[in-house]
């Protein structure tokens, strides 16, 4: 198994990274994820790598974090998300908003990557949230669970990202717009109105 290949750019296409290691080429499926988009030739890239092996096929995936990667063999355990579409859903959404988004049961957002339906969102959803943690952001840390039950400032934030999407902003627009307007807010009693105007504020 491959962890990781650290090399230099030889070649970039459409959602594939050629990538020049001591002389040798590999060839790496990264979807159409950012990354790709910000590195040029020539560049010393590392890109943390899963190979999958079928019987006519063995292909690279790779991602610019260990975190990526790491949610994308979460993906591949749900029937019907083989490695392209997981490749997809990362690239389309990222780590973090993808967490968010199965944490937070939002089945459309991640049905917005290509060739990812409903039902497979859905079924994500199910099989997923259970095994991504306690609802802390890898990138802050924060918790960003809804629905819990919990009192305090958590039952705040939940007023206010259902007002929003009572507004027509998805589940993980809105949560992610009541954590962002917290932090700027810096007060753990702000009520659920204050976040809100906040929010709207992060999102217009």
């Amino acid at each position: 198994m491959i962890g990781f290949l650290r090399g230099i750019v030889a070649g970039i296409k459409e959602n594939t990274l050629l990538l020049d290691v001591s002389g040798v080429g590999f060839e790496i499926n990264v979807g159409s994820s950012p990354f790709i988009s910000g590195i040029s030739m020539g560049d010393e890239v590392t890109v943390h790598t899963y190979m999958s092996v079928r019987e006519d096929d063995i292909s690279l995936y790779g991602f610019a974090t260990a975190d990526e990667l790491s949610l994308f063999k979460l993906l591949i355990t749900v029937s019907g998300i083989g490695p392209k579409g997981a490749v997809q859903i990362i690239s389309a959404m990222g780590a973090d908003d993808l967490r968010f988004a199965i944490l937070t049961g939002d089945a459309k957002s991640i049905a917005r990557a290509p060739g990812i339906g409903q039902k497979t969102a859905q079924k994500a959803i199910l099989e997923l949230k259970d095994k991504i943690g306690d609802g802390s952001s890898k990138e802050t840390g924060e918790n960003v669970s809804a629905g819990t039950g919990q009192s305090g400032p958590l039952d705040e934030r939940s007023e206010a990202a259902e007002a929003l999407i009572a507004l027509g902003y998805s589940r993980t627009e809105s949560y992610r717009a009541v954590k962002e307007a917290e932090a700027l807010l810096k007060d753990e009693s702000a009520d659920a109105n204050k976040l809100l105007k906040n929010a709207l504020k992060f999102l217009g």
